[in-house]
Protein backbone atom coordinates (compact mmCIF):
# COMPACT_ATOMS: atom_id res chain seq x y z
CA UNK A 1 0.00 0.00 0.00
CA UNK A 2 2.94 1.97 0.68
CA UNK A 3 4.31 1.69 -2.90
CA UNK A 4 1.68 1.88 -4.35
CA UNK A 5 0.97 5.63 -3.11
CA UNK A 6 3.82 6.52 -5.04
CA UNK A 7 2.34 6.48 -8.47
CA UNK A 8 -0.67 9.30 -7.52
CA UNK A 9 2.22 10.81 -6.02
CA UNK A 10 4.02 10.94 -8.95
CA UNK A 11 0.99 12.31 -11.08
CA UNK A 12 0.22 14.80 -9.01
CA UNK A 13 3.91 16.03 -9.14
CA UNK A 14 3.69 16.51 -12.38
CA UNK A 15 0.35 18.11 -12.35
CA UNK A 16 1.94 21.02 -9.92
CA UNK A 17 -0.90 19.46 -7.64
CA UNK A 18 0.20 19.88 -4.20
CA UNK A 19 -1.26 16.96 -2.77
CA UNK A 20 1.92 14.88 -3.87
CA UNK A 21 3.32 15.74 -0.44
CA UNK A 22 0.32 14.11 1.18
CA UNK A 23 0.83 10.53 -0.79
CA UNK A 24 4.70 10.76 -0.10
CA UNK A 25 4.60 11.79 3.50
CA UNK A 26 1.53 9.11 4.10
CA UNK A 27 3.42 6.34 2.30
CA UNK A 28 6.63 7.14 3.79
CA UNK A 29 5.22 7.02 7.25
CA UNK A 30 3.00 3.70 6.86
CA UNK A 31 6.43 2.03 4.89
CA UNK A 32 8.20 2.62 7.88
CA UNK A 33 6.01 1.48 10.44
CA UNK A 34 5.11 -1.57 8.57
CA UNK A 35 9.31 -2.27 8.21
CA UNK A 36 9.83 -1.65 12.01
CA UNK A 37 6.88 -4.91 12.62
CA UNK A 38 8.38 -6.78 10.22
CA UNK A 39 12.07 -6.44 11.68
CA UNK A 40 11.01 -6.80 15.50
CA UNK A 41 8.41 -10.16 14.12
CA UNK A 42 11.45 -11.76 11.78
CA UNK A 43 11.63 -15.05 13.10
CA UNK A 44 8.57 -15.44 14.83
CA UNK A 45 6.89 -18.22 14.65
CA UNK A 46 2.75 -18.41 14.88
CA UNK A 47 0.39 -21.34 15.41
CA UNK A 48 -1.85 -21.63 12.34
CA UNK A 49 -5.45 -22.28 13.29
CA UNK A 50 -8.61 -21.10 12.48
CA UNK A 51 -9.16 -18.66 14.72
CA UNK A 52 -5.90 -17.55 13.40
CA UNK A 53 -6.93 -17.11 10.28
CA UNK A 54 -9.85 -15.26 10.91
CA UNK A 55 -8.77 -12.83 12.74
CA UNK A 56 -5.88 -12.87 10.33
CA UNK A 57 -8.00 -11.89 6.99
CA UNK A 58 -10.31 -9.37 8.98
CA UNK A 59 -7.35 -7.33 10.31
CA UNK A 60 -5.23 -6.62 7.17
CA UNK A 61 -8.58 -5.43 5.60
CA UNK A 62 -9.07 -3.15 8.25
CA UNK A 63 -5.56 -1.66 8.30
CA UNK A 64 -5.52 -1.67 4.83
CA UNK A 65 -8.57 0.35 4.58
CA UNK A 66 -7.51 2.65 7.52
CA UNK A 67 -4.63 2.89 4.91
CA UNK A 68 -5.38 4.01 1.96
CA UNK A 69 -7.83 6.43 3.92
CA UNK A 70 -5.46 8.71 4.90
CA UNK A 71 -4.76 9.95 1.65
CA UNK A 72 -8.19 10.66 0.99
CA UNK A 73 -8.82 11.93 4.69
CA UNK A 74 -5.79 14.33 4.62
CA UNK A 75 -5.76 15.26 0.69
CA UNK A 76 -7.89 18.75 -0.24
CA UNK A 77 -11.03 17.18 -0.48
CA UNK A 78 -11.63 17.94 2.92
CA UNK A 79 -14.03 14.54 3.75
CA UNK A 80 -14.47 13.75 6.89
CA UNK A 81 -12.83 10.87 8.25
CA UNK A 82 -15.58 8.66 8.12
CA UNK A 83 -16.26 9.31 4.09
CA UNK A 84 -12.42 8.87 4.11
CA UNK A 85 -12.72 5.22 5.42
CA UNK A 86 -16.00 4.57 2.93
CA UNK A 87 -14.73 5.55 0.49
CA UNK A 88 -10.89 3.49 0.83
CA UNK A 89 -13.74 0.40 1.81
CA UNK A 90 -15.98 1.17 -1.13
CA UNK A 91 -12.72 0.92 -3.23
CA UNK A 92 -10.96 -2.03 -1.74
CA UNK A 93 -13.94 -4.46 -1.71
CA UNK A 94 -14.82 -3.10 -4.92
CA UNK A 95 -18.48 -1.53 -4.36
CA UNK A 96 -17.90 1.50 -6.37
CA UNK A 97 -19.91 3.27 -4.05
CA UNK A 98 -18.63 6.96 -3.64
CA UNK A 99 -19.08 9.98 -1.03
CA UNK A 100 -17.21 12.01 -3.29
CA UNK A 101 -18.74 14.29 -5.41
CA UNK A 102 -17.65 16.55 -8.52
CA UNK A 103 -14.99 13.75 -9.78
CA UNK A 104 -14.08 15.68 -13.13
CA UNK A 105 -12.65 18.29 -11.00
CA UNK A 106 -10.88 16.49 -8.53
CA UNK A 107 -6.97 16.04 -8.87
CA UNK A 108 -5.92 13.37 -11.05
CA UNK A 109 -3.63 12.13 -8.62
CA UNK A 110 -6.71 11.21 -6.00
CA UNK A 111 -8.76 9.58 -9.12
CA UNK A 112 -5.70 7.64 -9.66
CA UNK A 113 -5.46 5.91 -5.94
CA UNK A 114 -9.22 5.32 -6.22
CA UNK A 115 -8.53 3.28 -8.72
CA UNK A 116 -6.21 1.46 -7.58
CA UNK A 117 -8.25 0.62 -4.76
CA UNK A 118 -10.25 -1.39 -6.79
CA UNK A 119 -7.34 -2.83 -8.92
CA UNK A 120 -5.65 -4.03 -5.38
CA UNK A 121 -9.09 -4.91 -4.00
CA UNK A 122 -10.21 -7.03 -6.61
CA UNK A 123 -7.55 -9.43 -6.85
CA UNK A 124 -8.00 -9.73 -3.22
CA UNK A 125 -5.45 -8.30 -0.57
CA UNK A 126 -4.44 -11.78 0.64
CA UNK A 127 -3.87 -12.67 -2.83
CA UNK A 128 -1.49 -9.71 -3.44
CA UNK A 129 -0.10 -10.46 0.22
CA UNK A 130 0.77 -14.09 -0.64
CA UNK A 131 3.34 -12.91 -3.09
CA UNK A 132 5.28 -10.92 -1.15
CA UNK A 133 5.42 -12.45 2.56
CA UNK A 134 6.23 -15.58 2.87
CA UNK A 135 5.04 -16.18 6.26
CA UNK A 136 1.45 -16.45 4.86
CA UNK A 137 2.55 -19.65 2.51
CA UNK A 138 1.76 -21.73 5.92
CA UNK A 139 -2.30 -21.89 5.87
CA UNK A 140 -1.85 -19.75 2.49
CA UNK A 141 -4.51 -21.44 0.83
CA UNK A 142 -6.97 -21.10 3.90
CA UNK A 143 -6.40 -17.76 3.77
CA UNK A 144 -7.27 -17.40 0.17
CA UNK A 145 -10.27 -18.91 0.39
CA UNK A 146 -11.99 -16.84 3.53
CA UNK A 147 -10.86 -13.99 1.77
CA UNK A 148 -12.03 -14.94 -1.90
CA UNK A 149 -14.93 -17.56 -1.53
CA UNK A 150 -13.21 -19.74 -4.33
CA UNK A 151 -13.39 -23.12 -3.40
CA UNK A 152 -11.44 -24.71 -5.92
CA UNK A 153 -8.86 -27.81 -5.61
CA UNK A 154 -4.87 -27.56 -5.80
CA UNK A 155 -4.19 -26.46 -9.45
CA UNK A 156 -0.54 -25.52 -8.81
CA UNK A 157 1.96 -27.49 -6.41
CA UNK A 158 1.95 -24.60 -3.88
CA UNK A 159 -0.25 -21.80 -3.42
CA UNK A 160 2.11 -18.54 -4.21
CA UNK A 161 2.06 -19.94 -7.57
CA UNK A 162 -1.91 -20.28 -7.59
CA UNK A 163 -1.35 -16.54 -6.70
CA UNK A 164 0.94 -16.00 -9.30
CA UNK A 165 -1.13 -17.05 -11.73
CA UNK A 166 -4.49 -15.20 -11.00
CA UNK A 167 -2.52 -11.92 -10.56
CA UNK A 168 -1.01 -12.66 -13.85
CA UNK A 169 -4.01 -13.02 -15.49
CA UNK A 170 -5.86 -10.01 -13.53
CA UNK A 171 -2.96 -8.32 -15.01
CA UNK A 172 -2.52 -9.14 -18.66
CA UNK A 173 -6.49 -8.92 -18.86
CA UNK A 174 -6.34 -5.22 -17.25
CA UNK A 175 -3.83 -4.21 -19.85
CA UNK A 176 -5.87 -5.08 -23.02
CA UNK A 177 -8.70 -3.75 -21.39
CA UNK A 178 -6.78 -0.51 -21.31
CA UNK A 179 -5.28 -0.71 -24.42
CA UNK A 180 -9.04 -0.89 -26.21
CA UNK A 181 -10.19 1.95 -24.34
CA UNK A 182 -7.42 4.01 -25.29
CA UNK A 183 -7.87 2.92 -28.84
CA UNK A 184 -11.43 3.41 -28.65
CA UNK A 185 -10.87 7.01 -27.65
CA UNK A 186 -10.25 7.47 -24.21
CA UNK A 187 -7.38 9.19 -22.86
CA UNK A 188 -4.03 7.59 -21.59
CA UNK A 189 -5.27 8.29 -17.87
CA UNK A 190 -8.95 7.43 -18.33
CA UNK A 191 -7.75 4.27 -20.02
CA UNK A 192 -5.90 2.58 -17.15
CA UNK A 193 -8.27 4.65 -14.45
CA UNK A 194 -11.59 2.82 -16.55
CA UNK A 195 -9.81 -0.62 -17.03
CA UNK A 196 -8.73 -1.09 -13.38
CA UNK A 197 -12.40 -0.71 -12.35
CA UNK A 198 -13.81 -2.86 -14.63
CA UNK A 199 -11.54 -6.00 -14.39
CA UNK A 200 -12.02 -5.48 -10.71
CA UNK A 201 -15.24 -5.22 -11.38
CA UNK A 202 -14.97 -1.93 -8.93
CA UNK A 203 -16.94 1.08 -10.82
CA UNK A 204 -14.78 3.59 -9.82
CA UNK A 205 -15.01 6.52 -12.78
CA UNK A 206 -12.79 9.36 -13.10
CA UNK A 207 -15.99 11.59 -13.81
CA UNK A 208 -19.53 12.06 -12.12
CA UNK A 209 -21.35 10.63 -15.68
CA UNK A 210 -19.16 7.31 -15.10
CA UNK A 211 -18.83 5.55 -18.13
CA UNK A 212 -22.12 7.66 -20.16
CA UNK A 213 -19.65 10.67 -20.39
CA UNK A 214 -17.24 9.11 -23.10
CA UNK A 215 -20.99 8.91 -25.45
CA UNK A 216 -19.56 5.38 -27.35
CA UNK A 217 -21.34 2.84 -27.89
CA UNK A 218 -17.68 0.65 -28.60
CA UNK A 219 -16.74 1.81 -24.92
CA UNK A 220 -19.82 0.07 -23.56
CA UNK A 221 -19.60 -2.86 -25.40
CA UNK A 222 -15.70 -3.63 -24.23
CA UNK A 223 -16.42 -2.60 -20.85
CA UNK A 224 -19.24 -5.01 -20.90
CA UNK A 225 -17.04 -7.98 -22.08
CA UNK A 226 -14.70 -7.53 -19.91
CA UNK A 227 -16.98 -6.93 -16.70
CA UNK A 228 -18.19 -10.45 -17.49
CA UNK A 229 -14.53 -11.65 -17.30
CA UNK A 230 -13.96 -10.14 -14.07
CA UNK A 231 -17.12 -12.02 -13.00
CA UNK A 232 -15.67 -15.29 -14.03
CA UNK A 233 -13.69 -17.72 -11.87
CA UNK A 234 -10.08 -17.00 -12.21
CA UNK A 235 -8.98 -20.76 -12.01
CA UNK A 236 -11.00 -21.63 -14.95
CA UNK A 237 -8.45 -19.12 -17.10
CA UNK A 238 -5.51 -20.63 -15.46
CA UNK A 239 -6.88 -24.22 -16.04
CA UNK A 240 -7.03 -23.74 -19.90
CA UNK A 241 -3.25 -23.43 -19.81
CA UNK A 242 -2.59 -26.85 -17.12
CA UNK A 243 -1.91 -30.24 -19.03
CA UNK A 244 -4.89 -32.83 -18.46
CA UNK A 245 -6.91 -29.97 -17.18
CA UNK A 246 -8.47 -28.55 -20.10
CA UNK A 247 -11.58 -31.12 -19.85
CA UNK A 248 -12.10 -29.83 -16.57
CA UNK A 249 -12.38 -26.19 -17.05
CA UNK A 250 -16.21 -26.21 -17.23
CA UNK A 251 -18.37 -25.02 -14.09
CA UNK A 252 -22.10 -25.15 -14.16
CA UNK A 253 -21.71 -21.61 -12.38
CA UNK A 254 -20.14 -19.96 -15.25
CA UNK A 255 -23.13 -21.17 -17.87
CA UNK A 256 -25.99 -20.02 -15.29
CA UNK A 257 -24.55 -16.56 -15.36
CA UNK A 258 -24.05 -16.54 -18.63
CA UNK A 259 -27.37 -17.13 -19.27
CA UNK A 260 -28.70 -14.70 -16.82
CA UNK A 261 -26.87 -11.91 -18.07
CA UNK A 262 -28.51 -12.97 -21.82
CA UNK A 263 -32.13 -13.33 -20.30
CA UNK A 264 -32.36 -10.36 -18.13
CA UNK A 265 -30.80 -8.14 -20.96
CA UNK A 266 -33.36 -9.01 -23.71
CA UNK A 267 -36.11 -9.02 -20.92
CA UNK A 268 -34.83 -5.56 -19.80
CA UNK A 269 -34.61 -4.71 -23.93
CA UNK A 270 -37.99 -5.85 -23.97
CA UNK A 271 -39.32 -3.35 -21.46
CA UNK A 272 -37.70 -0.48 -23.31
CA UNK A 273 -39.20 -1.10 -26.49
CA UNK A 274 -42.55 -1.84 -25.24
CA UNK A 275 -42.70 0.88 -22.32
CA UNK A 276 -40.08 3.35 -23.48
CA UNK A 277 -40.56 3.11 -27.04
CA UNK A 278 -36.50 3.02 -26.65
CA UNK A 279 -35.23 1.81 -31.11
CA UNK A 280 -34.07 -1.69 -30.60
CA UNK A 281 -30.83 -1.46 -31.06
CA UNK A 282 -30.45 1.38 -28.52
CA UNK A 283 -32.56 -0.44 -26.02
CA UNK A 284 -30.15 -3.41 -26.63
CA UNK A 285 -27.25 -1.70 -26.01
CA UNK A 286 -28.02 0.17 -22.89
CA UNK A 287 -29.94 -2.61 -21.26
CA UNK A 288 -27.33 -5.35 -21.91
CA UNK A 289 -24.35 -2.48 -20.62
CA UNK A 290 -26.40 -1.64 -17.26
CA UNK A 291 -27.76 -4.81 -16.62
CA UNK A 292 -24.00 -6.55 -16.69
CA UNK A 293 -22.95 -3.74 -14.81
CA UNK A 294 -25.45 -4.66 -11.70
CA UNK A 295 -24.97 -7.85 -11.83
CA UNK A 296 -21.56 -8.42 -11.61
CA UNK A 297 -21.66 -5.50 -8.84
CA UNK A 298 -19.49 -3.23 -10.88
CA UNK A 299 -21.66 -0.56 -10.92
CA UNK A 300 -20.81 1.43 -13.73
CA UNK A 301 -23.84 3.58 -15.33
CA UNK A 302 -24.66 5.08 -18.96
CA UNK A 303 -27.61 6.87 -18.21
CA UNK A 304 -29.86 6.56 -14.62
CA UNK A 305 -31.72 3.15 -15.37
CA UNK A 306 -34.20 3.88 -12.50
CA UNK A 307 -35.88 6.43 -15.03
CA UNK A 308 -36.55 3.71 -17.22
CA UNK A 309 -39.62 2.01 -16.01
CA UNK A 310 -41.14 0.27 -12.90
CA UNK A 311 -40.52 -2.85 -14.91
CA UNK A 312 -36.76 -2.34 -15.55
CA UNK A 313 -36.29 -1.20 -11.56
CA UNK A 314 -37.32 -4.82 -10.70
CA UNK A 315 -35.26 -6.45 -13.34
CA UNK A 316 -32.31 -4.69 -11.45
CA UNK A 317 -33.76 -5.31 -8.11
CA UNK A 318 -33.35 -8.79 -8.92
CA UNK A 319 -29.94 -8.60 -10.79
CA UNK A 320 -28.82 -7.16 -7.17
CA UNK A 321 -28.99 -9.51 -5.33
CA UNK A 322 -27.10 -12.55 -7.69
CA UNK A 323 -23.88 -11.50 -8.11
CA UNK A 324 -20.87 -12.92 -10.41
CA UNK A 325 -19.34 -16.40 -9.58
CA UNK A 326 -17.15 -17.73 -6.49
CA UNK A 327 -13.70 -16.93 -7.31
CA UNK A 328 -14.34 -13.65 -9.22
CA UNK A 329 -13.63 -10.07 -8.53
CA UNK A 330 -17.53 -10.08 -8.14
CA UNK A 331 -20.01 -9.58 -5.12
CA UNK A 332 -23.65 -10.85 -4.24
CA UNK A 333 -25.24 -14.06 -3.35
CA UNK A 334 -23.24 -15.51 -5.91
CA UNK A 335 -24.22 -18.08 -8.67
CA UNK A 336 -22.93 -21.38 -7.17
CA UNK A 337 -24.89 -20.82 -3.98
CA UNK A 338 -28.17 -20.46 -6.09
CA UNK A 339 -27.39 -23.40 -8.37
CA UNK A 340 -26.60 -25.65 -4.23
CA UNK A 341 -29.45 -24.13 -3.18
CA UNK A 342 -32.04 -24.96 -5.85
CA UNK A 343 -30.53 -28.70 -5.50
CA UNK A 344 -31.38 -28.70 -2.24
CA UNK A 345 -35.30 -27.38 -3.49
CA UNK A 346 -35.35 -29.89 -5.83
CA UNK A 347 -34.44 -32.54 -4.00
CA UNK A 348 -36.78 -31.28 -1.25
CA UNK A 349 -39.60 -31.61 -3.66
CA UNK A 350 -38.51 -34.79 -4.74
CA UNK A 351 -38.99 -36.40 -0.98
CA UNK A 352 -42.12 -34.59 -0.45
CA UNK A 353 -43.72 -36.86 -3.53
CA UNK A 354 -41.68 -39.95 -2.73
CA UNK A 355 -40.78 -39.97 0.92
CA UNK A 356 -38.98 -43.26 0.69
CA UNK A 357 -36.02 -42.11 -1.99
CA UNK A 358 -32.82 -41.73 -1.85
CA UNK A 359 -32.01 -38.20 -3.07
CA UNK A 360 -28.41 -37.32 -4.29
CA UNK A 361 -27.21 -33.80 -4.70
CA UNK A 362 -25.21 -32.66 -7.25
CA UNK A 363 -23.47 -29.64 -8.45
CA UNK A 364 -22.10 -30.51 -12.23
CA UNK A 365 -20.37 -33.88 -11.55
CA UNK A 366 -19.68 -33.86 -8.08
CA UNK A 367 -21.42 -34.69 -4.88
CA UNK A 368 -22.68 -31.95 -2.76
CA UNK A 369 -21.69 -32.26 1.07
CA UNK A 370 -23.67 -31.79 4.26
CA UNK A 371 -20.97 -29.21 5.41
CA UNK A 372 -21.23 -27.55 1.53
CA UNK A 373 -25.08 -27.25 2.11
CA UNK A 374 -24.69 -25.70 6.07
CA UNK A 375 -21.92 -22.92 4.77
CA UNK A 376 -24.62 -22.12 1.92
CA UNK A 377 -28.09 -21.73 3.92
CA UNK A 378 -26.09 -19.86 7.04
CA UNK A 379 -23.72 -17.65 4.68
CA UNK A 380 -27.93 -17.19 2.50
CA UNK A 381 -29.36 -16.65 6.43
CA UNK A 382 -26.64 -14.10 7.64
CA UNK A 383 -27.16 -12.32 4.23
CA UNK A 384 -30.49 -11.47 4.52
CA UNK A 385 -30.27 -10.82 8.22
CA UNK A 386 -27.37 -8.29 7.45
CA UNK A 387 -29.54 -6.69 5.34
CA UNK A 388 -32.10 -6.25 7.74
CA UNK A 389 -30.42 -4.65 10.43
CA UNK A 390 -28.56 -2.96 7.94
CA UNK A 391 -31.63 -1.05 6.79
CA UNK A 392 -33.40 -1.01 10.05
CA UNK A 393 -29.80 1.05 11.50
CA UNK A 394 -30.02 3.15 8.52
CA UNK A 395 -33.40 3.87 8.90
CA UNK A 396 -32.33 5.06 12.99
CA UNK A 397 -29.88 7.25 11.28
CA UNK A 398 -32.86 9.59 9.03
CA UNK A 399 -33.02 7.61 6.17
CA UNK A 400 -35.95 6.97 4.23
CA UNK A 401 -37.00 3.60 3.79
CA UNK A 402 -36.15 2.51 0.12
CA UNK A 403 -32.77 4.43 0.15
CA UNK A 404 -31.65 2.30 3.56
CA UNK A 405 -32.83 -0.60 1.80
CA UNK A 406 -31.40 -0.34 -1.05
CA UNK A 407 -28.12 1.27 0.27
CA UNK A 408 -27.57 -1.84 2.95
CA UNK A 409 -28.23 -3.91 -0.85
CA UNK A 410 -25.60 -2.24 -2.22
CA UNK A 411 -23.00 -2.07 0.46
CA UNK A 412 -23.63 -6.10 1.48
CA UNK A 413 -23.43 -7.24 -2.29
CA UNK A 414 -20.55 -4.74 -3.00
CA UNK A 415 -23.17 -3.52 -5.87
CA UNK A 416 -22.71 0.57 -6.46
CA UNK A 417 -25.83 2.08 -6.93
CA UNK A 418 -28.73 2.09 -5.08
CA UNK A 419 -32.69 3.04 -5.84
CA UNK A 420 -33.86 6.27 -5.36
CA UNK A 421 -32.68 10.32 -5.32
CA UNK A 422 -30.27 10.24 -2.39
CA UNK A 423 -27.80 6.76 -3.66
CA UNK A 424 -29.12 6.05 -7.05
CA UNK A 425 -27.17 5.89 -10.39
CA UNK A 426 -27.21 9.54 -10.24
CA UNK A 427 -26.58 10.37 -7.11
CA UNK A 428 -23.72 9.83 -4.25
CA UNK A 429 -23.32 9.01 -0.82
CA UNK A 430 -21.73 12.14 -0.01
CA UNK A 431 -24.57 13.72 2.01
CA UNK A 432 -25.12 10.61 4.17
CA UNK A 433 -24.32 10.96 8.03
CA UNK A 434 -21.11 9.90 9.43
CA UNK A 435 -22.95 7.44 11.46
CA UNK A 436 -24.91 5.98 8.50
CA UNK A 437 -21.31 5.75 6.57
CA UNK A 438 -20.09 3.82 9.44
CA UNK A 439 -22.45 1.08 8.62
CA UNK A 440 -22.38 1.18 5.44
CA UNK A 441 -18.68 0.20 6.08
CA UNK A 442 -19.01 -2.58 8.07
CA UNK A 443 -21.84 -3.75 5.45
CA UNK A 444 -19.25 -3.70 2.53
CA UNK A 445 -16.59 -4.92 4.54
CA UNK A 446 -18.42 -7.77 5.75
CA UNK A 447 -19.99 -8.88 2.10
CA UNK A 448 -16.44 -8.50 0.76
CA UNK A 449 -15.14 -11.62 3.66
CA UNK A 450 -18.85 -13.75 3.09
CA UNK A 451 -20.08 -12.26 5.96
CA UNK A 452 -18.92 -15.36 7.87
CA UNK A 453 -15.29 -14.57 8.01
CA UNK A 454 -15.82 -11.34 9.69
CA UNK A 455 -18.79 -12.08 12.35
CA UNK A 456 -17.33 -14.98 13.33
CA UNK A 457 -14.91 -13.07 15.28
CA UNK A 458 -17.97 -11.00 16.99
CA UNK A 459 -19.19 -14.22 18.73
CA UNK A 460 -18.14 -14.66 22.24
CA UNK A 461 -16.67 -18.29 21.57
CA UNK A 462 -14.54 -17.04 19.07
CA UNK A 463 -12.14 -15.43 22.16
CA UNK A 464 -13.49 -18.25 24.74
CA UNK A 465 -10.19 -20.91 25.06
Amino acid sequence: MSGAMLLPALVDLSDGNPDWVVFVGTGGVVGAVCTLVAVATRGASVRQTPRFGFLLVTTIWLVSTVTASLPLYFAETELSFAAAVFEAMSGLTTTGATALSGLDALPRGLLLWRSLLNFLGGIGIIGMALLILPSLRVGGMALFQLESSDRSGKLLPRVSQLASGIVAVYGVMTLVCAMLYFALGMSLFDAFNHAMSTLATGGFSTHDESLGFFQSDAILMVATVFMIAGSLPFVLYIRVFLPRRFQRWRDPQVALFLVLCVVLSLALAVTRVVINEVPLREALLSSTFNLVSVITTTGFVSEDFTLWSNAAIGIFFLAMFIGGCAGSTAGGIKVNRIIILYALMRANFARVIRPHSVQRLKYGHDDISIETLQSVTIFIFLFFLSLLLGTTALSICGLELLTAFSASLTAVGNVGPGFGQVVGPAGNFSSLSAPALWILSFLMLIGRLEIVTVLVILSPGFWRD
